[in-house]
């Protein structure tokens, strides 16, 4: 039985703050960023994830950690999983005893992985003027490290970065691209 079986949806998000990988296998950063649009049209509002990460800490039961969202490849565990003013933090450990957990904290630290993505059901949602869906409460399930995001800001960063300063070097990097455009024409 797969996700889609189960009424869950994916929701690939590029992790603004940038996942970043510390020390081979602990990785950090935001699996999803309340207010940022994807590109499904979809924006989390603030508190979509509390009821759901109370009802697995009063059940003790955490969040999975899997690879590209298939539920036969666990790779690690979070540690942490919180909401803050920003959205969705998750801080956890990648497990060297597993061959696709050796090869994620490889690809993340070359810089060939660094996507994040949300695996859940919608619990409530509705249509805003513009025809963006406000998901205001989410049933979260798992958090995949991806090869494409959905959220272009959910991202992993280079080892020994914080989120932000792997998002400032994204920031940086476009600009230069930017300048190099502008300055061809």
């Amino acid at each position: 039985m797969g996700f889609h079986d189960l009424g869950l949806e994916k929701k690939f998000c590029a992790a603004e703050g940038e996942l970043t990988l510390v020390g081979g296998t602990e990785i950090e950063g935001y699996a999803s960023i309340f207010g940022a649009k994807d590109t499904g049209g979809d924006v989390v509002a603030p508190g979509a994830y509390g009821a759901s990460l109370a009802k697995l800490s009063a059940e003790g039961r955490r969040v999975k950690m899997l690879w590209q969202h298939d539920p036969t490849e666990p790779i690690g565990v979070w540690d942490e999983v919180r909401e803050d003013g920003k959205g969705l933090y998750v801080k956890g450990r990648l497990l060297e005893d597993v061959a696709r957990a050796r090869e994620a904290a490889s690809l993340i630290e070359a810089g060939a992985i660094d996507g994040l993505s949300i695996g859940y059901r919608t619990v409530r949602a509705e249509r805003d003027d513009k025809g963006r869906r406000l998901l205001s409460e989410l049933e979260l399930w798992e958090v995949s490290l991806v090869t494409f995001p959905m959220l272009p800001q959910a991202r992993v960063g280079a080892k020994g970065e914080t989120p932000d300063e792997a998002l400032m070097r994204d920031l940086a990097g476009s600009l230069r691209e930017a300048r190099r455009m502008l300055a061809r024409d």
